[in-house]
Formats: structure tokens, sequence, C-alpha cells
């Protein structure tokens, strides 16, 4: 018997998609259980759960009335309870109305009353986790998924926040999650040993081809998309005190080939265009020329390009295999809707397209069939015909991205040589620590010797490093950039520790930071959009020239490291410094630790001392004074944004 599998990510902000669940999604499907995924509101949920559940009873009643036309309607009146709702159903319209509406109101009744949870319709959940900062999320999100669920044995909760701290989530959740990766078959189990989920799977689950179209059941978009999501190897030879991989990867597998998976993605998905590799030291394989040539099988050689295809095809096409009926139908809804916005059309075939729509059904997601999408396919071809992007230099340029960054420390000729003869873009090179600045720049340079030319790296902070460290590695980037006529971009990573204290907020300070320096080095990356690139003027005004201007930026007033330009042209950011500049060594030292602390709301409170107090009143918050259309500094700070625009551009009034 089919089994009901529901795939959940709680609903936070992540950059890439679950590729655990894809995997999942996969393995379930291939012993031909019936599979969801989801990632939003989950009362939304079982909301639209309910409508569904609604539409089919209303449908087995009266099947001469298409109920599916009215879902929206039904979905309305189930959530808001109202009577225009109610009356845009039209069950009058139906002879066995009367049967009808004690039907519609158990529906709502079991929206609004909870009693959906005495009666759980899934087999199966599984639930993955992400950063231990976002505990409460993830608890909310395996506790709700508790009722969705026949039996809580049945729920699966792995991923890395389930790794890390698995006793910590089964004491606060009663469920026991998976550590590590799924890993284990009836065919490589050992004494003792059970394979994971099913005791007949014959399946490694970690090696399976991730399912693409579960991402398109949801409305969340991850901001990295239209890639191949993999890995060439598993695990790390390090065991940075910092890191989960030793936890989540424990063992080093040094080739895990890409082509067989790339090709049944590119089969059943269709052509992505750049290959995302998720490997954490691909550089540590002795296989390493193995994995190049595996890439480059799979069509990632240099200059190679992808060429724009029509999904619209791929869509229906999918939608009549059943790959995944739910995720294709929304598809389909979706690029009919951006037909509506398409520049390539007139307005009288969006017009047509409209009617067209209106007449299948096809105007709401809710109201969107297969059946309707599959009927309607050949009116709507030449539309996407028209629209469809033709490139006439053969497409765009692909690219390959081993995402989590390469050792510095295992740079060599050879091993350059060969990350050349593929198209890396950008190549991420770990610099999480002065110490191996050395190292860092050799690596660097050695790579602008064989053609690369475009960088980024995390540079961690707020571990075991000192504040000026930070500076040194940036100064380092951007002075690399000039030297070597190549775009490094580097991103500060603000260390959170995985495990004790403050691993379930974002409030660890480390032992040589402060509350203060936390603030004001986010405070300047909220400016630069959390990226610092090449250009020493744009970094030194943002970090500052040198050492002891960084220093002093550490210490400003938040407000005016946020609007840097604003406040120094009013003059306060060189009033603050004349004043704090004045101060005595002694006063120095009772003033530093107040700022350190960053809490100014009672700044009188602070201190009794006239000449302290006058440098901390400047670090009240403007912001509130800035956003109040009828303070004096509103109106300020619109005339300076306005003559500086004006000075931008040019105009002399």
């Amino acid at each position: 018997m089919n089994r009901k599998v529901l795939l959940l990510e709680p609903n936070y902000k992540n950059k890439f998609p679950p590729i655990g669940l894809m995997k999942l999604a996969t393995y379930f499907k291939l012993r031909g259980d019936d599979v969801v995924f989801y990632k939003g509101d989950l009362n939304e949920f079982v909301l639209h759960s309910i409508a569904d559940d609604c539409v089919n009873k209303l449908t087995s009643i009266d099947s001469t009335i298409d109920w599916r036309l009215c879902a929206d309607k039904i979905v309305k009146y189930i959530k808001y309870r109202k009577k225009e709702y109610l009356d845009q159903i039209g069950l009058d319209n139906s002879k066995f109305a009367i049967l009808l509406y004690p039907w519609l109101e158990e529906f709502k009744n079991q929206y609004h009353k909870g009693t959906w949870k005495k009666h759980p319709k899934w087999d199966w959940v599984g639930v993955t986790t992400l950063f231990t900062f976002y505990w409460d999320i993830t608890v909310e999100t395996i506790n709700f998924a508790k009722l969705l669920v026949k039996d809580p044995k049945n729920i699966m909760v792995g991923g890395v926040l389930a790794s890390i701290q698995p006793r910590e989530l089964e004491k606060e959740t009663g469920i026991k999650p998976h550590v590590g990766i799924l890993g284990t078959s009836i065919h490589n189990a050992k004494e003792g040993q059970t394979p994971d989920i099913d005791p007949d799977n014959e399946y490694i689950i970690d090696s399976l081809p991730l399912d693409y179209s579960i991402l398109d059941e949801i409305d969340y978009k991850y901001p990295d998309n239209n890639a191949y999501f993999s890995y060439s190897t598993r695990g790390c030879i390090r065991k940075c005190p910092f890191c989960a991989v030793p936890i989540l990867e424990p063992k080093y597998s040094d080739f895990l080939p890409l082509h067989k998976r790339i090709e049944q993605t590119r089969r059943y998905f269709g052509e992505q265009q750049n290959l995302l590799l998720m490997d954490n030291n691909v550089l540590a394989s002795s296989h390493l020329t193995d994995i190049i040539e595996d890439i480059k099988s799979c069509g990632f050689t240099k200059g190679s390009k992808f060429q724009e295809q029509n999904l619209y095809n791929l869509t229906i096409r999918n939608l009549r295999i059943h790959l995944n009926d739910r995720a294709y139908t929304r598809k389909g809804f979706h690029l009919l809707e951006m037909l509506n916005t398409s520049k390539r059309l007139t307005p009288k075939e969006k017009e047509t397209i409209y009617q067209l729509r209106e007449e299948y059904g096809l105007l709401t997601l809710e109201t969107c069939t297969r059946e309707s999408l599959i009927k309607s396919y050949r009116l709507f071809c030449s539309y996407f015909d028209k629209t469809e992007k033709k490139s006439s230099n053969g497409g765009r340029l692909r690219y390959v991205d081993f995402n989590q960054g390469v050792d510095a420390r295992l740079f060599n000729e050879s091993r350059v040589a060969l990350l050349s003869e593929i198209p890396i873009r950008p190549l991420r090179i770990a610099f999480d620590n002065i110490k191996t600045a050395s190292e860092y720049t050799k690596a660097i340079k050695l790579s602008v010797s064989k053609g690369m030319k475009d960088f980024s790296n995390y540079l961690l902070y707020n571990f075991d490093d000192e504040p000026i460290d930070l500076y040194r590695r940036l100064r380092i980037n951007v002075d690399l950039c000039e030297q070597l006529g190549v775009s490094i971009y580097s991103f500060p990573m603000k260390y959170h520790p995985i495990r004790g204290e403050h691993s379930h907020d974002r409030d660890y300070i480390g032992k040589h930071w402060n509350r203060k320096y936390i603030r004001a080095v986010q405070a300047i990356l909220n400016a630069t959009k959390g990226k610092i690139g090449k250009g020493v003027s744009f970094f030194e005004k943002a970090f500052g020239k040198n050492e002891d201007e960084y220093l002093e930026l550490l210490i400003m007033p938040e407000t005016f490291l946020i609007f840097r330009f604003f406040f120094e042209h009013l003059g306060y950011t060189q009033e603050w410094r004349a004043a704090f500049r004045d101060l005595n060594d002694e006063e120095r030292n009772e003033i530093l630790p107040i700022i350190y602390k960053n809490d100014f709301n009672h700044i009188e409170s602070l201190t009794d001392n006239p000449r302290l107090l006058n440098v901390l009143k400047y670090y009240k918050n403007y912001r509130k004074e800035i956003a109040d259309h009828n303070s004096e500094l509103y109106k300020q700070k619109k005339e300076f944004e306005s003559k500086s625009i004006r000075l931008l551009y040019g105009i002399n009034r």
C-alpha cells in the first residue's frame, strides 16, 4: 500500500534548497509512495489540505458540477467564514444543495475548531533542520509535524541542527533525530545496524539523485537556483573546532561520480545553467583528476554555454507522465501568469490569453488542474514560442562553484592547474584565520597565474580572533585586487557556537569582541550589502584608511555609521570625534566599557561625569527622529538627499 509522505522544511530564510529532502523524495517515489513537500505557514498548509478534501467531498455528492473551479472561494470561506464567499461557491446550483451545505460547514469547523487533528492523514513525515540559531522555528515545525502524522514513530528529523544537538532536540520534542547522512541499506548494513527508514531499503539514500520537482511545490524561491546541486566528495580531513562537518560527515569520501546523477536530472527536470558543488574539502581528494574529468563530462568545460529551454513544454510533458502533478500544475500556472507581464506580447494577445485562462479555470492556483493544463496546451504554445528568448551568441556562460570553499593550505601547481581546466566562478578560498595569510596569498597568486580572476571567500570573525584581524584580512584582499587586477569578494561571517549557551540565538560574543564591535561591523556590512569587493577608496570609507581609523569606527555611534555621509554633513560625527579625543586616558578607560556594552537607552544613568556624558549624548537613537516626518532631523536629511541627487546629476538649483 502506498504511503502518504510529507517532507517539511521550517519556514526560515535560506539560500540553498534542502538537498536531503530532495533525496528522500526520490527514495519514496522509487518505492511508489505519494510525496508532498512543503515550506511555509503550516496553518495555510492545513487550510488548503482541508479545502482539497472539501472539493473532493462535494464532487462525490454531485459530480455534474466542477467544484474545483470554486476551490479559491472554498478556501476563502473556510478561512474567513464570510457569507459573500459562501454565496460565490454556488451550492444552490446543485440539486443536492441540502446535502452540500452541512459538509461545507463540517470542513469549516475542522479548520477553526481544530478537529482535523483527530484524523491525521500522513503515514510518514520528514523534517529537515539547518542552523542551531533556528532552534525555535525548528522545534515549532517538529511539534506541528506530530499533529500531522498518524504515528509519531514515523517522524524523522535530520540535518545540521539534528546532528549537532540530537539529545537537546529529543528532550524538547520527544522525537529522536537521525544523526549524519542516510548511508545504510540492506546491502551495506553492518551487524546490529538497520537500513535507513525501511527494513528492506535497497538504496543508499545519500547517493540518490535529487528530485528537483519538489521545489515547484512551494512558493518560497531559493536565491541560488538554476543549478545542479551535488557533491563530488563528502567530509573533510580537517577538524576545525568551529565547524559541524566532522559531525555531519565524519568519514571522508574522496570521489562520488557526478555524471549519472547530472544526466538523470537533465532528462527529467531540464538543463540547469551552473554546477554548484557542496564539497567541504575537494582539494584533499586523491582523485582530483577524476573529479575534474567527471565535471567536464557533464558539460562544464571552459567556454561552455547554457541555452534557455522551453519550460512550458517540459512542464506539460512531466504532467503527462505524472512525474509530479502537484509541482508541475503549480509550475504551469505560474508560467501562464508570466505571459501577462511579457513585453513581447501585444495587449490584444494578453487579452486573448486571459480569456483562455478564464475558460479553462486557469486564473487562480486553486482552480488550476493538471487536466486543464494538458487540455489547453496547444492554445498557449505559440505565445510561449513568441516569448522564448533566443540567444544569438549560443547562450549564457556556465560556471562551476565549489560553494563551501577550497583549502588554501592544499594549493600547489598541479591542483591549481586541474582547477583551471573547468569554468570555476568564483573560486572560493577559505580565509578564516589571519595566521593562514601567507598560504592564502600564495593560493590567490597561484590561481591568478593559471588564469583565474574571480574569487570569493568567507571571513570568520567573533571566534578566537582579535577584532583587528578582520580588518587585516579585508585589507589583504583589497590590496591583492589592486596588485593582481582581479576581483575578490569578501563576506565577513559572524561566528555562532553550535553547542552550549547562545547556540539557539545570535547573541554570542567572542572572547576578544564586545557587543558594540559586533553591532558596528554589522552596521558597516548593512551598508555594503554584506560584501566587500575591489576598490581601495570604497573599502577605506567603509572600514577605515588604517587600523586606527577602523578601531575608531568600531566605537562610533551606530547611527553615525549607518547614515555616514549625512551625519558628517551635519558635523555631528566631527563633534563626537573631538569630544572623545579630548578625554584623558583615565576618562577613556572609564567610558570604553560603557560603550562596549552598547546599551544607551538611559544615557544619563550611565555616569555622572559631565565630560563623559558630553560624549555619550551622541549615542542616542537618532533613527526615531530621522523616521519622524515632523522632526527637524527628518527635514534636514531630505534636504541633504535632494542636494546629493542634484550634485550627482549636475543639476544647479
